[in-house]
């Protein structure tokens, strides 16, 4: 799933992205200020707030989950949020070593998102985002078997060039 709201001036700006067991769609208010759509097939889940604050009520672990998952939306956005104040290539790693994190360990790198998500995530043009993946591909970071599978080739390097990033 992505999260995006269209600006002003017509661009879309991705907020997030959601994968296969996240939770997402928490909101403070009655209305939801960003919208969401499927990225690939996708089944979801919808609770309604108050049938979760009455389990939540009922089954004391619940809560701490809620806390948790919420916790970790706000250190998604916080990390974003520093990306986007980042130099290109330091972007596009920041954004690959979040989808590592995310994904099953020592597997590759399956992104369900287009080159156009990922440059509206992270604020860049499609030529952007294309030209550093060919250059980190170049330098030997990373492979790329295919425009949606990205193999990390050089962990050591790749810890280096984004270590900074948090």
């Amino acid at each position: 799933m992505r999260t995006y709201r269209i600006l002003e001036d017509g661009r879309r700006q991705i907020g997030a992205f959601y994968l296969s067991g996240d939770i997402f769609g928490f909101e403070a208010g009655d209305t939801y200020i960003a919208s969401a759509e499927a990225i690939c097939e996708s089944q979801v889940l919808m609770v309604r707030r108050s049938a979760l604050m009455i389990c939540a009520i009922q089954e004391k672990d619940l809560a701490p989950q809620l806390w948790n998952a919420t916790a970790l939306e706000l250190r998604r956005f916080q990390d974003h949020v520093m990306l986007l104040i980042s130099s290109a290539e330091q972007r596009v790693m920041g954004f690959l070593r979040d989808m590592a994190r995310r994904a099953p360990k020592n597997a590759a790198i399956e992104l369900p998102m287009s080159r156009q998500d990922i440059a509206d995530y992270l604020g860049l043009t499609i030529e952007t985002v294309s030209r550093t993946f060919t250059q980190l591909e170049q330098k030997g970071i990373i492979s790329l078997p295919s425009s949606r599978r990205v193999e990390l080739r050089d962990h050591i390097l790749f810890h280096d060039v984004t270590r900074n990033l948090g």
